[in-house]
Parts: C-alpha cells; sequence; structure tokens
C-alpha cells in the first residue's frame, strides 16, 4: 500500500525538523549561536528554505535547540525517579546523565542573544521548573532513607549540577575532568559525616525565587 501523501508529508516535516535541531546543536556547540544559518542547513541536509521555513530566524532556532535539551532532561529524571531502586542511585544516574544540559547553559553563558531568548521562554522555564520539582522529590526520598546528607536543599544540588555544566577552558580531557568532580560531588553529597556547611538549605523554591528576581545574570541550570 501506499502511504498517504498528507501522511507523508507531515513525516518529511518532522524528519527535516530534527534534522536541523540535530545539526544546529552540534553547530552550536562547536562553534557558538552565531553560526551561519546556511550551515546549519547544509550540516542538517536540507535546503536554506526548509530550514526558514521550519526556524523563520535565529532565534526561532535557538528556542528550539533549548526546548529540546530541557525536554531530554526532563524525560531522564522521571525515568531515572520511576526506575533506579533508591532515590540515591536515581540521584546518581540524573547526574551522570545531565549533560544535555550542557549546550543550553553554555549558549546561555556565551550569547545575550541566547540568554535573553532563554529567559523569556516561558516553555523553557516550565521544563526547568519541572526538572527542579523531579529533582525535590529525588532529595527528599534520598534524606528520608538516609543515604543524602540532611543539611543541604535541592538548590544545593542544582548549583553543584550547574558548576558541572560550565566548560573547562584549556582541559586536555574535559570529560574525565567532569567524571574526577562528578565523583567528588557525590562524595561531598552522600550521609556520611562531612564537614558543616555554613548558612541554611537552599530549597528549589529559594531558586525559583531567586531567578524570577534577578534578570541580569545568565541562570545555570538551576
Amino acid at each position: 500500500m501506499t502511504a498517504d501523501p498528507e501522511t507523508k508529508l507531515r513525516a518529511d516535516a518532522r524528519r527535516n525538523r530534527d534534522q536541523i535541531i540535530a545539526a544546529a546543536k552540534e553547530m552550536f556547540a562547536a562553534q557558538g549561536p552565531d553560526v551561519p544559518m546556511e550551515e546549519i542547513a547544509r550540516r542538517a541536509g536540507v535546503g536554506v528554505g526548509t530550514l526558514y521555513r521550519r526556524f523563520p530566524d535565529r532565534e526561532a532556532l535557538i528556542r528550539a535547540v533549548a526546548q529540546h535539551n530541557f525536554a531530554l532532561v526532563l524525560e531522564e529524571a522521571r525515568a531515572a525517579a520511576r526506575e533506579e531502586p533508591s532515590a540515591w542511585q536515581a540521584l546518581v544516574r540524573l547526574l551522570r546523565q545531565s549533560r544535555e544540559l550542557r549546550l543550553s547553559v553554555q549558549l546561555a553563558l556565551v550569547s545575550p542573544l541566547a540568554w535573553t531568548i532563554l529567559r523569556n521562554d516561558a516553555k523553557t522555564q516550565e521544563f526547568r521548573d519541572a526538572i527542579l520539582d523531579v529533582l525535590d522529590g529525588i532529595v527528599r526520598t534520598a534524606q528520608q532513607d538516609g543515604t543524602l546528607r540532611t543539611d543541604i536543599g535541592t538548590g544545593d544540588v542544582a548549583v553543584l549540577v550547574s558548576l558541572l555544566l560550565r566548560r573547562i577552558p584549556f582541559a586536555p580531557d574535559e570529560d574525565l575532568l567532569l567524571d574526577r568532580a562528578l565523583t567528588l560531588i557525590l562524595d561531598g553529597l552522600s550521609a556520611r559525616q562531612g564537614s558543616p556547611l555554613p548558612g541554611a538549605p537552599t530549597s528549589a523554591f529559594d531558586l525559583m525565587r531567586a531567578k524570577h528576581s534577578r534578570k541580569e545574570a545568565p541562570p545555570g541550570c538551576a
């Protein structure tokens, strides 16, 4: 049987969109968000006209890339909370898989245009808040289980993640350094007796309140 023409058209449009987003993610990561749109189209294997039909300007493409990244992180966070046998293992899995956020965070840090887009996009903020909500549940459960230190809050964990997502200049092996840093962070988060922390725990609410009251600086992932 021959596929319905309208169904095939929709499938082609979806495939083109996915190819463009994948190419944009790769090129943004390598060259930054100012890479020419024509080069992105070429990398995606589509015509420039097709790219502009899907994304009428650079802002729309940056927004789509960020939303795609945050959606993947939210999906992974929910999967970790649902599938892992303990909250601590869910937290470890989530932190180890958090690098999908790195491109969006780095875009916001190095590009004023990207920072403005991500700050003002309601869907991106919705994804961020949903990720924080899932993380909050994991943190609270791990603390109740006795595996995560109790003198921290979800905001503290989110801030640590945001530090991992920043680019390390001149690193000989960035992935290895990040793996080492993550191992140190997990050791510091465990419920074993450690050094006392100054101040009070930072909650997810503290981060969201600060995010809405301070609009002048890039947000990291928190």
